[in-house]
This record gives structure tokens, sequence and C-alpha cells, in this order.
């Protein structure tokens, strides 16, 4: 009985922390996403501050997808990194033609980053380092940085993960 009771605060004080915390899902910068966006749940709000269309429905290589990028250009051409303003909104189309806002998407170019940054180093939000994508790559930009959100569609990937399996493109219309 004597090693149950240890196990069973060993366990405790190993997993009540997890528990308690939430995973990166209840994150701070996750937090702060929802709490900043959830105007966009409409996509005509973001339509109608300047948000536009800048890619169609973006799969994964292999697995997953992104979604729908709808891009604030002026903020992208700032080069701020700030948690209540993403450059970019991520929608997945339903079946019904309707979009579902499922994250976000922080973007620095490269060449506004190191004109803001000489010293270097990779940009950060909130001390989540952002990931680098070289050119030329699909999405025909110059060479930048990201990070992912997955403020409104859990992700067993993580919720700064790149690709989403839970979000699909086959539901987009085809144009």
């Amino acid at each position: 009985m004597r090693v149950f009771n240890r196990l069973s605060l060993f366990l405790l004080a190993v997993m009540l922390p997890w528990v308690a915390w939430g995973g990166e899902s209840s994150s701070p910068l996750v937090r702060k996403v929802r709490e900043a966006t959830a105007v966009y749940r409409d996509v005509n709000v973001a339509i109608s501050q300047g948000f536009v269309p800048a890619t169609p429905c973006v799969s994964g290589p292999d697995h997953g997808a992104m979604g729908v990028h709808y891009v604030l250009v002026d903020r992208l051409n700032k080069g701020i990194l700030n948690a209540e303003q993403p450059e970019a909104l991520i929608y997945e189309p339903l079946a019904n033609g309707a979009l579902r806002l499922v994250g976000v998407e922080f973007i620095v170019l490269q060449s506004v980053w190191q004109q803001q940054h000489p010293s270097g180093g990779v940009p950060a939000l909130e001390g989540n380092l952002m990931n680098f994508i070289g050119a030329p790559n699909r999405y025909g930009l110059p060479a930048f940085y990201e990070l992912h959100v997955w403020a409104w569609e859990d992700n067993a990937l993580g919720s700064f993960a790149d690709w989403n399996n839970a979000v699909r493109c086959d539901r987009q219309p085809i144009s």
C-alpha cells in the first residue's frame, strides 16, 4: 500500500501541472490571439477592415491543411510583431460555401526584418521562434518568417504547427 501511495503522489505531482496548464492550447499567446480575433469569425468583418484573400485553401504536402489565408497587406509590410495583430487570418472552407476561422499566421518578410534588425537574429513572438521560409517557395513570396497559431481549431500536431490535420480543403469551391 505504501508503494501505491508514493507512486500516486509522484504521478499527481508530475501530471497536475500539465492538467492545470492545459497544454499549448491554453498558452498565453493562443488566448491573446483568440480574444483579439474573435470579431473575425465573420469573414465579412475581416474584409471590411482590409483583409484580402491571398491564397486558395492551402493543403499539406503529405497531410493536413492550413486553409484560405486573408492578409492585411499594410500590416505585412510593417514587420511589427504583435500578438493581437496577425498579418493573416486563416479560414477553412465549409460545404455550404461559408468560411470558418481556424487560426492566424504571423508573417515577417526577411528583408523587412533584416532592415529593422541589422544585428540579425530570428524573430520571435512572445517567446515562440518563427519559422523561416526561403525563396523561391510555393507562395511566390520573397523569403519570410512565419508562425501559425491555431486559436480556433485544435491541432493534434500542436498549437503552433504549420499544418493541421483537422482542417480540410476538399470543400473549397472550384473556380
